[in-house]
């Protein structure tokens, strides 16, 4: 077994690829309640914070189904039953998608499989935010240079205003394209060199208040957290998309702050416009002024009577809604249907021993507890009066073992006709052999049974070797491909299919 099956077949993989699938359906409802909660809300700080509160409930789902699933999952043998279901069946999913009558998806198999490709995008993920982080300190020790004093003191200024009691740093870089906070204990404000003599007093000023109040709002830790967030569930939709509400709702945060201190939107916008000029994106770890989409905080901030229509959040509701939709159903679908090692049970094990009633009863059970139960009690229920416990069992698999070595041909020795007879009736008290001849030029068996009494006295059922390859001489239950001939009466047993 390959390392890959080995991680897919394990008890966590099994509790990981549900929670995956699960967290689609979760996060689905969260994202359409938070764009319901946009519809409503204009205060970009209580749509910030809905976004932040949206985004832990996710991760906190994610959290809690996957915490939930392992431990009753391990305390209930049922993840390992999975496991040992997936091990077991893993090489004939394609096998059992061809051969299936009426295909539907088994997410029981599907599961474990995402687990690796899971844990294989979350470590390319956090790779990629490592690299960035990397890079911001690489920006912050180097090309960097000290303002002059005017600045320096007009920041400690503006940080008097918005009452922050942080020191805050701020250097101009040789490397950096827009001005970004960096840190949250050491907070560092890095503005491009040539900036502050490039831009008129009033917009530098307004872009400082800009940064100061990502460090006031703590920006720099939410940023941390949506990071967090797209490396765990960078599979999901919602959390892009609530992350991106979160990025465009902290920047409008920002402006409004920016634009009540200095008292000028026109000239901020300005500052806004110059600053596109050299934006680049990439530097996630780190927030900044040209965040988000600029055009519409320009917008947002000349025109703040014309809000966004309610047509974006409503279609992405509408979407994620669609979404939830989906995937519940897979979930119901997938709930209905019997786990593929019960299916086995019932449609291969027991097949030709279980009674209508009891297949019929069996298929309604919804929990492997009422499964297992009932597996049980069918067991017991066939035991002879006062033989050990298993009896019958122990005696039925023998039975298919024997039919499995001695009876296959082009298909499973428990499928061909012999197999039927012989796990239902057992081996036959007598068998005639008769060789080919003018009048019938295949071999024929005769199983006669003495003592079976729903076949009454001497019942007996027939069988042709069509292929030929059978020695009436040889071993009575070796070779040839037989099928059950007709009753005298014209009845004949038929197999299950």
């Amino acid at each position: 077994m390959s390392a890959l099956q080995y991680l897919a077949g394990s008890p966590l993989a099994s509790a990981v690829g549900w929670t995956l699938l699960h967290s689609l359906w979760e996060g689905a409802v969260i994202s359409a309640v938070l764009a319901a909660v946009l519809l409503v809300l204009r205060s970009p700080r209580l749509r910030c914070a809905a976004a932040c509160l949206a985004l832990l409930v996710l991760l906190g789902g994610f959290a809690f189904t996957l915490i939930h699933l392992a431990v009753t999952g391990f305390g209930n043998n049922r993840l390992l039953t999975r496991a040992a279901q997936f091990s077991a069946s893993a090489g004939n999913i394609g096998a059992a998608v061809i051969t299936s009558r009426h295909w539907a998806p088994d997410f029981s198999l599907i599961a474990p499989w995402l687990a690796p490709f899971w844990f294989a995008g979350v470590l390319l993920f956090c790779a990629r935010y490592l690299a960035g982080c990397l890079s911001l300190r690489r920006l912050r020790r180097r090309g960097v240079c000290q303002p002059s004093v005017r600045w320096q003191q007009e920041l400690g200024r503006l940080s008097a205003r918005l009452h922050l009691s942080r020191p805050v740093l701020l250097l101009e870089s040789a490397l950096a394209d827009a001005p970004v906070v960096l840190g949250h204990l050491r907070p560092l404000i890095l503005v491009p060199a040539g900036l502050l003599a490039g831009l008129p007093p009033q917009q530098i000023e307004a872009i400082l208040l800009h940064e100061l109040a990502h460090i006031r709002r703590h920006d720099y830790l939410v940023n941390l957290l949506q990071r967090f967030a797209e490396c765990l569930l960078f599979y999901h939709p919602a959390a892009w998309w609530i992350s991106r509400v979160i990025g465009a709702e902290r920047e409008n945060c920002c402006d409004d702050l920016a634009v009540s201190l200095s008292g000028d939107a026109h000239q901020y916008a300005s500052a806004l416009a110059a600053l596109e000029q050299n934006r680049c994106s990439g530097r996630e770890p780190a927030v900044a002024a040209t965040g988000g989409s600029l055009v519409k905080r320009i917008r947002r901030l000349l025109k703040p009577q014309a809000r966004n229509g309610p047509w974006a959040p409503l279609g992405a509701a509408m979407i994620l809604i669609a979404t939830a939709a989906i995937s519940f159903g897979a979930w119901q679908a997938n709930a209905g249907a019997i786990p593929n090692i019960y299916a086995k049970w019932l449609n291969q094990d027991v097949a030709y021993i279980i009674t209508a009633q009891e297949r019929a009863a069996f298929q309604k059970l919804t929990t492997d507890e009422e499964r297992n139960q009932f597996i049980r009690q069918f067991w017991q229920h066939r035991n002879p009066p006062g033989a050990p416990e298993g009896t019958f069992k122990k005696e039925h698999y023998r039975r298919r073992a024997f039919a499995n070595k001695h009876f296959a041909s082009s298909e499973p020795g428990w499928k061909t006709d012999r197999g039927h007879i012989y796990i239902v009736y057992g081996p036959p008290d007598e068998i005639e052999s008769h060789p080919r001849t003018a009048q019938h030029p295949h071999v024929i068996q005769v199983w006669i049974y003495r003592r079976v009494k729903v076949l009454g006295d001497n019942g007996f059922f027939t069988f042709i070797d069509f292929d030929g390859s059978a020695n009436p001489d040889g071993e009575p239950f070796a070779g040839g491909d037989y099928r059950l001939a007709p009753s005298p009466q014209g009845e004949r047993i038929l197999l299950p299919k």
